[in-house]
C-alpha cells in the first residue's frame, strides 16, 4: 500500500511537470510515448523540372529524387513532379521556386543566367574543373557558399543533385576545319560557351531540350549542343545532324541543381531538412553512374548508325579557349561576388591539377 502510494504520488508530481501522464491503468507513459502516439505532420510539395517526363538521366533522376524523399521520410514528405511545361515553362523554373509557385525546382544553373549572372559559374565553364573536381570545390571548398550567397537574394536554396560528366562538343550540320567555319553558325549552345562562340562569330540561342531536335531538322538552327550520348541517342539528335564533334570545351562537367524555397525548408522539422540534404547527396551520385554506363552503350549505338565522330581541330579549340579566359575575366569583373568566386575556382583548379596530371591524366593515356 505505502509503494502504491509513493508511486502515484511521483506519477502525479512528474505529470504536474509535463514529463509524464498516467493512462487508463495508471502506467506512467512519457511525453515522447505520448508524441510517438500522434500522428506526424506530413508535408506535400510540387518539384517543377526543366526536363521532358520521364527523360533518361535528367527527368527520371528528377522522379527517383522524389521516391527516395517519400521512402526515407516514410510518406512524411511527398514530391509531385511536373515535366518542363506542365506548371511553368523549362526557363521559369527558378523564378516559381523564388515565388513559391514549387517548393522545388530541378534545373541546370547557367539557364537562369538573365536573372542571376552569376549562376553561370555553378553549372559548369569553359576549359574548367572535371566532374569530380566540381563537386569537390562545391561541397570541400568555398563553392557551395558562393552559390547560397548568390542565390540567398531570391529566397532559393541550391542544392547538387547530379553531373553529367564530361559532354560532347555538339551537332553540327556542317564540318568545322577552322575558325571561318564558325562564323555566321546558327547554333543553340547556352552559358559561356554560347557567349565564347558568338566572340568567334557564331549566333547562339538558347533553347530548351525538348525544342531542340525540331530546330536542327528544320535548319532553325545548324548546330547545337545538348548533353552526350545518352541523352543525344534518346533526342534522335543523330537523325537530324551529321557530325558529333568532341572534346565538349564548352561544358568539362554539368552540375545539375535542386533549387529549394528558403521559407518553405524552413518549415520543415530538422530530420526532414536532413533526409532532403542526403537524399539529393546520394541522387547527385546515381546521375553520376548513370551517365558513365549508359554514355558507353550510348556512343556505340551511335557508332553502329554511321554517326561521324570528329574532333575540333588544334586552331579551333585553341582560340576557344583565348576566347573563354576573356569572357570568364568580364564575367569576374561584373561584381564584386563574381570576382570571388573565379579567383576561388581558378585557385582551386591550380591546387589539384598536379596530382591528376600524374594520376587520373596518366591513367586515361596509358590505357
Amino acid at each position: 500500500m505505502k509503494r502504491r502510494h509513493l508511486f502515484g504520488a511521483a506519477a502525479a508530481l512528474l505529470a504536474t511537470l509535463g514529463l509524464a501522464g498516467c493512462n487508463d491503468d495508471n502506467k506512467v507513459e512519457t511525453s515522447g510515448q505520448q508524441a510517438a502516439s500522434e500522428p506526424a505532420k506530413t508535408y506535400t510539395w510540387k518539384m517543377v523540372t526543366a526536363w521532358p517526363k520521364n527523360y533518361p538521366g535528367l527527368g527520371t533522376a528528377a522522379e527517383r529524387l522524389a521516391e527516395r524523399v517519400k521512402v526515407m521520410s516514410d510518406g512524411r514528405l511527398t514530391i509531385k513532379v511536373y515535366a518542363a511545361g506542365e506548371l511553368v515553362p523549362a526557363l521559369e523554373v527558378f523564378d516559381a521556386v523564388s515565388r513559391g509557385t514549387a517548393e522545388l525546382g530541378h534545373g541546370a544553373a547557367y539557364y537562369w543566367k538573365g536573372k542571376v549572372p552569376t549562376a553561370q559559374f555553378f553549372t559548369s565553364v569553359p576549359f574548367g574543373l572535371s566532374a569530380i573536381e566540381m563537386n569537390a570545390w562545391l561541397s570541400k571548398g568555398e563553392g557551395q557558399k558562393f552559390w547560397d550567397e548568390a542565390y540567398a537574394p531570391f529566397g532559393v536554396k541550391p542544392m547538387v543533385v547530379g553531373n553529367t560528366g564530361m559532354q560532347m562538343g555538339g551537332w553540327y550540320n556542317k564540318e568545322i576545319n577552322s575558325l571561318d567555319d564558325l562564323k555566321g553558325l546558327k547554333i543553340r549552345m547556352p552559358g559561356l560557351g554560347g557567349e565564347v562562340l558568338t566572340r568567334l562569330g557564331a549566333t547562339t540561342v538558347n533553347l530548351p531540350g525538348g525544342e531542340v531536335f525540331t530546330a536542327l531538322q528544320t535548319g532553325a538552327i545548324d548546330a547545337t549542343d545538348w548533353v552526350s550520348p545518352y541523352n543525344d541517342l534518346a533526342f534522335g539528335l543523330h537523325k537530324a545532324a551529321k557530325y558529333y564533334y568532341y572534346p565538349g570545351w564548352q561544358e568539362p562537367q554539368a552540375v545539375l541543381e535542386l533549387l529549394v524555397n528558403q521559407k518553405a525548408l524552413d518549415t520543415l522539422p530538422e530530420d526532414l531538412q536532413a533526409i532532403l540534404t542526403e537524399a539529393t547527396r546520394a541522387a547527385s551520385r546515381d546521375m553520376l553512374d548513370d551517365y558513365v554506363y549508359n554514355n558507353a552503350l550510348a556512343l556505340d549505338q551511335l557508332k553502329q548508325q554511321g554517326v561521324e565522330l570528329k574532333r575540333f581541330p588544334d586552331e579551333v579549340l585553341g582560340a576557344m579557349q583565348e576566347q573563354s579566359e576573356l569572357v570568364l575575366g568580364e564575367l569576374a569583373a561584373q561584381s564584386e561576388l563574381n570576382g570571388r568566386i573565379w579567383a576561388s575556382m581558378k585557385a582551386f583548379q591550380a591546387q589539384v591539377k598536379p596530382m591528376h596530371e600524374i594520376s587520373e591524366k596518366e591513367l586515361y593515356n596509358w590505357r
